[in-house]
Parts: structure tokens; sequence; C-alpha cells
């Protein structure tokens, strides 16, 4: 048996949108079929296609259709599918260690993934890390880390948050379907409080803070909160970037009642806005920052990153997990930030922001039906309302969705009454597939009777 693990030849992929047959094809159709039998129906999936390779912002199906990626894996893959050194660094990793379970025998890459969050999330102070495996227990972990630091129990939370799947990020959630639905009894002590939404509440930051402010002092308490969990830019809700001012008004207030601020930043964080962390954006240091999705390029990793003094408040034994800090998902991490620094792709979130965003405010130039187009980098989104009642138009996202995927483009919906199409391009986003996509949304809107 060899000591080395020569991964298998593969041939290049052009990259390019080529739509060979219906979608779903063939190979796909009885490939749904064959799930059906045996995937639980709770597990959805947006467009029914098979997907066999990537690269960079290409996929493609078993039938070999080829689309272009606009969602990433809802911003996992932000550098790009497979991108070159992730694999590299994962096939090495693969043939040495693959699990040893970080607290029984360490090993260095957990170490080095905690030393690069410290290095680049916002703040100069000592912070310490723990990593787990997903956006969700990320959540856990940080409500969990607040509550041990400050002898607190209640969460607040903003609405229109997205946190998660586990029963306690369900209880944080603003939409109750599909993601709680029925699934109860919810965990307590968590309590939701309005958030900045400037499209629909015309409130300056400075406004929109004193009213979230009053109403968790008012139900709740700021004594007997242990933490308020933001997500900067909120994913799930819709994209909504909150007015100036806000989002710095509650980290003060927070400050000032020894409330653990937590940004969440499973979606917006890793370069995805053109920064590390979009907290930068707003000028926000967190005391305790959520990391996960594009962290390790799509191996499964998550991490809870803050202040050493609230990261130290647990207990030998009170934090960590089976697979927690792989350490083969953490060398794809570490691969990740090389990548992000030697290649400078912070910058590639503005490229393509420079690129999409004019296109998006074009289309609404032509289509009353987007009242806004919204967002950073390369996370943008529209929201589609009724240009009469200003009511959401909830059935179009999935439609224009539908008529993209028909022509090789993926794009996902969002928002809480599902009416807002939004893009997370990988960074490998070239632009020439940027235009190719423009020209594909421009012709799903018109077809699907926007």
């Amino acid at each position: 048996m060899t000591d080395t693990l020569t991964p298998p030849t593969v041939a290049p992929l052009e990259l390019e949108r080529r739509v060979v047959t219906a979608i779903p094809g063939p190979r796909s159709t009885e490939l749904q079929e064959r799930r059906r039998q045996v995937v639980s129906d709770g597990v959805s999936s947006a467009l029914p296609v098979f997907i066999e390779r990537a690269h960079g912002a290409i996929l493609v199906d078993v039938d070999g259709n080829q689309f272009i990626d606009l969602g990433a894996g809802i911003g996992v893959t932000t550098i790009g599918h497979t991108d070159d050194a992730v694999v590299a660094a994962a096939a090495a990793q693969l043939a040495e260690v693959t699990h040893t379970l970080f607290t029984i025998t360490p090993y260095e890459e957990y170490v080095r993934v905690a030393e690069l969050l410290a290095e680049h999330t916002p703040g100069d102070f000592a912070k310490k890390t723990v990593l787990v495996n997903s956006g969700a227990e990320a959540v856990e972990n940080g409500v969990k880390i607040a509550r041990k630091y400050t002898g607190r129990r209640g969460v607040a939370v903003l609405e229109h948050a997205y946190h998660g799947r586990t029963n306690l990020t369900m209880a944080m959630n603003f939409k109750a379907m599909p993601y709680a639905a029925g699934f109860g009894p919810l965990a307590g002590d968590v309590y939701r409080a309005p958030n900045s939404y400037p499209l629909h509440d015309g409130l300056s930051g400075a406004e929109a803070a004193a009213r979230t402010i009053s109403y968790l002092e008012k139900t709740v308490g700021a004594a007997d909160l242990a933490c308020l969990v933001v997500e900067p830019i909120q994913g799930e809700g819709g994209f909504i970037v909150p007015a100036e001012g806000y989002l710095p008004a509650l980290q003060e207030w927070c400050t000032a009642n020894g409330v653990v601020f937590i940004a969440d930043e499973i979606q917006s964080g890793m370069a995805r806005t053109g920064a590390y962390f979009a907290s930068e954006h707003f000028g926000l240091v967190p005391d305790l920052v959520l990391s996960a999705k594009g962290i390790a390029g799509g191996l499964p990793l998550a991490g809870v990153t803050g202040r050493a003094e609230i990261m130290d408040a647990a207990q030998p034994g009170g934090l960590g997990g089976t697979f927690g800090g792989n350490p083969v998902a953490c060398a794809a991490a570490v691969a990740v930030f090389d990548r992000i620094e030697r290649d400078g792709l912070l910058a590639e979130a503005a490229r393509i922001e420079a690129g999409l965003r004019p296109a998006l405010e074009a289309l609404r130039e032509r289509y009353p039906v987007i009242a806004e187009v919204r967002g950073i980098g390369a996370m943008l989104a529209v929201e589609l309302l009724d240009p009469e009642t200003h009511e959401p138009r909830a059935d179009l996202p999935a439609r224009i969705a539908a008529e993209a995927a028909q022509r090789g483009v993926l794009v996902l919906t969002a928002g809480t009454y599902g009416n807002v199409l939004r893009f997370l391009p990988s960074l490998a986003l070239d632009e020439a597939l940027l235009a190719d996509a423009v020209e594909v949304l421009a012709e799903s809107f018109a077809a699907a009777g926007a």
C-alpha cells in the first residue's frame, strides 16, 4: 500500500453556461425518483438537478448541463467550487490524519484556524475560538458561552432573523414556516425585537435603534439579557442592510449594560462583502463573531471567536464535539484564508458588485415591481413589491428563478415573505460569466411576466 494519496485525474472543465437537455434532464429525473424512495420529504431542493462536477462558478449536472452558479451553496463556496488550493490542502491532510477528536489529542490545524480567526475578526484584543461543524451549532455555542459568562438566561434577536434549524435556533428565527412549524416545544428565554428595515420602516439608524432598545428594555430588561445576536446583513430575511448607525448604537447599549453582542456572520462573513466580516462595514467590534459557510471552501466547519475572557468562561469540557474542527476541514480553511490574502480576493467582491449592481438597477428601471436593489459586495438582492399596493410579490421570485434555471443560471430566493431574489456568486465569477448571467436574468424577468 502506498503512503501517499494521489487524487484522480479530472479532465479540465470548460467554464461556460451550457444547456443540452430539458431541465431537469433524464438522468436527474431518474435520480429524483430514487431520492423520493429513500430521502425524507423534509429535505427539499430548490432545483431538482443532480450535480456531479463543479469548478469556479460552474455546476455540471449528471446530464451534462452547465449552470452559472449565483448561489454558491448559499454562500459556502465563496472562493469557488473545487478551488485548487483548497482541494490540494484537504487531499494532503486526508492522507495524514482524518480524525483524532481535538479534545482527546489535538493537532496544529485547529490551532492555526483559531489564530487566523483571531487575526481577521474585528478588534485588537485577545481572542479565543471554539470550532464546531455548522452555523447553527456556532449559534448554539455562542449563546451558551454568553449565558455562562453573564450568568443570565435571556437571548435577544431581531425581526426577520434566521439562525438555524436546531431547537434553540428555531426559536431564534423570525419565520416559523418551514423552519419550526410543528417541531415544538421550542426553547424559551428568546426575545424578538424590531430591527432596522429602511425600505419598509423609513427610520434613521438612530430612530430604529431607539425602537429596538426600548422594546428590549420594556419586554425583558437588560439585566436579564445574556446576549443580543444580530446578522450585520440579514440573510434568509432578504439581505436586509440596516440604516447607518443602527448597529453601532445597539452595540453601545449592549456594552453599557453588560450584554454580550454577538455578530452572526455565518452568511455575510469570509470575504463575501469585500471585507473579511461584514461587521467591518458598520464599524462594529462584536464581543463574539460566528463564522461558518465560506470558511472552509465547501467542507463543514464553523466557529465562535471572541474576547478571551468571555470564551474562557466555559468550564473545561463544556465546549467541543466529536467532529468539531475536523483536521481536513481545518486544512481547507487555512487554504481559504491564504487564498483570500495572497490573491487579493476581497477586491473581487467589489468587482462583482460593480458589475452586478448596475445590471440590477437597470432591471429596476424596466420593472417597477423591483422596489429596491440592496446589499454589499457579492451579497446583493432585489425585493419585489406590487408598485401600487406595496404588498410583497411572493409569486414572482420562484417563477424568475425557475426561468433562469431553464436557461442555465442558478438563482436563489429569500425574504420573510418569499419576495426577494438574492445573489451570492462566488468570487471566481469572471466578467464573461457575469455578463452572460445578467443577460439570462433579464430574459427570465420577461418570461416570468414581471
